[in-house]
């Protein structure tokens, strides 16, 4: 596209549904078709009977279709996407996708369904579906260099429970109404978060070994579960924020803490109900943000749009959980 893809853009062009379509197809078939059942490369497209598709039903759709050469199947660029089986035009989940690119404070199903003009019930599933397909795939390069590592804890207090603001920081630790969150950071580069059931020796060093290298130098606060870990990495520095410390001279995990702290304000902010379930798909969708920031909206949303294959999330598996409300 000549043209920047903008929500103007997309919405102005693509609002028409054989655009979307032609518009999917050259962003996830940019080196030539390939059918999604054989994986063999050449496809037929079929021309509608009188300008019209019409589905079993007798609906017109705007579906374009192709036959593969090879096994003869009939496919089109929807399957094996997030946007299979989905009855939503396409048009509006090339405007969803955008919508959550394109705000650092994520957009709420409530907000994204009024301006799609479907229901509250329909745009939560659609935005768990994106973000679905925004999740870490695995196969990202290691963090490497200075790392910092840190965990906080998402969702609301304890109910009568007193606060006093010289403790408020370690009642804010309690695991009855709060989930653990580990993020680790790589200074001018990429975030890994995930949601834990409880912050342990075991599961840090878990994570740790599978997302950063090993000849990194690690910044952490002294929490005992980074001690041990620490020694199998290039250097471990730490900082002691229980005596007043929290930075001295290149050890520090204010990047973190401020990562921290953005996620936690829209969480609260925007979506106000996040239940433990869900929240892996939520810091997916905070991580994969943060780690494309340098690039502009159009180009974030692209690739957004490039991970939609090969993932499926189905209603029932992404039907939330009542009462697991965190914030």
């Amino acid at each position: 596209m000549k043209n920047e893809l903008n929500f103007s853009l997309i919405a102005k062009q693509y609002s028409d549904e054989n655009e979307a379509y032609k518009f999917l197809e050259g962003i996830r078939w940019e080196s030539g078709i390939v059918c999604p059942h054989c994986e063999s490369m050449g496809a037929n497209f079929i021309e509608p009977e009188n300008g019209n598709r019409k589905t079993s039903t007798g609906k017109v759709t705007f579906r374009r279709i192709w036959r593969c050469e090879n096994c003869k199947k009939q496919f089109s660029v929807l399957v094996g996407t997030i946007f299979e089986d989905s009855r939503i035009p396409l048009s509006k989940w090339l405007l969803a996708i955008h919508e959550l690119n394109s705000d650092k404070n994520g957009i709420s199903s409530c907000e994204l369904g009024r301006k799609l003009g479907i229901t509250q019930k329909s745009a939560w599933f659609m935005a768990q579906r994106i973000r679905f397909a925004m999740a870490h795939t695995g196969l990202e390069k290691k963090l490497t260099g200075n790392v910092e590592v840190d965990e906080t804890y998402i969702g609301g207090l304890e109910k009568y429970k007193h606060q006093d603001k010289r403790t408020e920081g370690n009642q804010g630790r309690s695991t009855k109404t709060k989930t653990p969150v580990f993020s680790a950071m790589e200074r001018g580069g990429s975030v890994y978060s995930r949601s834990m059931k409880t912050i342990s020796s075991k599961n840090i060093r878990e994570v740790l070994r599978e997302r950063v290298d090993r000849e990194a130098v690690l910044y952490t606060d002294t929490l005992p579960v980074y001690n041990r870990v620490g020694q199998e990495f290039k250097q471990h520095e730490t900082v002691d924020h229980n005596a007043g410390e929290y930075v001295r001279s290149n050890a520090y995990t204010n990047t973190a803490e401020g990562y921290f702290s953005q996620l936690k304000r829209s969480l609260s902010g925007t979506f106000h109900h996040v239940s433990a379930k869900h929240l892996d798909r939520y810091l997916a969708e905070f991580d994969y943000r943060y780690n494309t920031r340098k690039d502009k909206d159009g180009e974030r949303t692209k690739e957004a749009i490039k991970r939609t294959a090969g993932k499926r999330l189905t209603y029932r598996q992404s039907k939330s959980n009542r009462g697991e409300c965190l914030v």
